[in-house]
């Protein structure tokens, strides 16, 4: 099993790209399973979770095809995949496949539209809470489907075809969000998802159902209006560079320091997590290609913050944050709203000598002068790079196991951390 190993103490200056976002990139190819024509999707990560979502789609009888390498092209550079679905052979989507990532699950919500039936294994993916998928069902119920959920499975049924109806989330939920949003395209009728997730890749999916020719309006609003078409055609759509990947990064030269432009990224996206860092005494400047953050010998001030749907500071940059609050000049409390069991990090980044103590959902982050490498153990997808980002800063040698988790969500990050001179490789085994 791989393992990184980071010998902390050396500033950051360079310029990294940002990849295509990977919470955009997994709806927008499972929303090519609602029409019979091509959907072709650029900028797409290179990751685990990616290629197990081709799997997934190959399943049910989706053509994956990834084009080849183009002149000037690197590693770091998105993959252009076309995918179609004309012929869906298997509506079941089976637990060894779902139950490696949660996201799959939302294949329910095509198959349903489209082929008004479908069988689909109740969630795997990171062990961070329960992440229900009630809000899901009742999306799907509302609009017309029977559910049912028989040995893990929730078997879906609507003969007649999904029907438009209102939909009214008593709490945000990107998950449901992305499924109410496909299953309404193809329903007959209007449908009004009140209380929608706002979060950038929600808005990215709805312009690309948009482009293969849904009816959508208040995009990037709370209220999402669908009106039901009798199909969705084919489309090409760039996918949305990684607002959370470019966080990690930004907390990355803030932890420790330098100068490092992030190439790619729209602040608007990320704009609640660098009020954080510009308080946290980091300075941001945004540039015409995305942003620098630099930060030269001042102290890090400590920051208080509380995760929250969009545009709110998000859940999967707590860890991160909590790594940088660390070596604040002073005690920082980081509260978890949005996950229940997100604070597994704690008792590896307390390796380092961090100390932070938990009192329900709040963690109390007493900074100090200095950390020191350990040998440390990823536990989730944003766990582990909190981990790096730690490391990047302790003094001596950290060994990072289990980083197979950071290959689902995080593209070239050796190299792109390499090039802007953290002492950084991947031992293989």
């Amino acid at each position: 099993m791989d393992r990184i190993r980071i010998v902390g103490g050396t500033q950051l200056h360079g310029s990294i790209p940002i990849s295509g976002a990977k919470n955009a990139a997994l709806p927008l190819m499972i929303a090519s399973l609602l029409t019979p024509e091509t959907l072709v999707l650029e900028n797409v990560p290179r990751l685990s979770d990616v290629r197990m979502l081709k799997r997934i789609l190959g399943n049910h009888g989706v053509d994956v095809t990834v084009a080849g390498k183009r002149a000037g092209e690197s590693t770091e550079d998105g993959e252009v995949v076309r995918l179609n679905a004309a012929d869906i052979v298997d509506t079941v989507a089976p637990y060894e496949l779902v139950s490696q990532m949660r996201a799959s699950f939302w294949v329910v919500a095509p198959l349903l539209g489209r082929m008004r039936q479908a069988k689909v294994s109740l969630p795997g993916g990171c062990a961070i809470g329960t992440r229900p998928v009630d809000l899901l069902l009742m999306a799907l119920e509302r609009l017309g489907a029977s559910i049912e959920i028989d040995a893990g499975y929730v078997i879906a049924k609507a003969p007649d075809g999904l029907k438009g109806a209102e939909i009214d989330f008593p709490k945000v939920t990107v998950g449901g969000t992305h499924t109410a949003l496909m299953a309404a395209v193809l329903a007959k009728g209007k449908t009004v998802i009140r209380n929608a997730a706002r979060e950038p890749e929600v808005s990215d999916l709805a312009e690309c159902l948009v482009k293969m020719g849904a009816k959508i309006t208040g995009i990037g609003t709370s209220t999402l209006e669908i009106e039901g078409v009798e199909g969705l055609h084919g489309a090409t759509h760039r996918v949305l560079p990684d607002r959370i990947e470019a966080g990690t990064y930004a907390f990355a030269a803030a932890m420790a320091g330098g100068d490092v432009t992030l190439e790619g990224i729209q602040p608007i996206h990320l704009q609640a997590a660098l009020d954080k860092l510009v308080q946290s005494g980091t300075e941001v400047i945004a540039t015409n290609t995305g942003i620098r953050i630099r930060r030269n010998g001042t102290p890090i001030k400590p920051v208080d913050v509380t995760t929250e749907a969009f545009p709110g500071f998000p859940t999967d940059l707590q860890a991160q944050f909590m790594a940088l609050m660390t070596r604040a000049d002073g005690t920082a409390h980081i509260t978890e709203t949005i996950f229940e069991n997100r604070f597994m990090h704690v008792q590896e980044l307390a390796r380092f000598g961090a100390k932070i103590r938990l009192d329900g959902d709040m963690a109390i982050v007493e900074g100090t002068g200095s950390l020191k490498g350990a040998p440390v153990m990823a536990t989730d997808l944003r766990a582990s790079v909190s981990l790096v980002i730690a490391a990047l800063a302790a003094e001596g040698e950290t060994m990072i196991n289990r980083v197979y988790h950071l290959d689902r969500g995080f593209e070239g990050l050796e190299s792109k951390l390499s090039r802007c001179g953290a002492k950084i490789d991947r031992i293989r085994g």
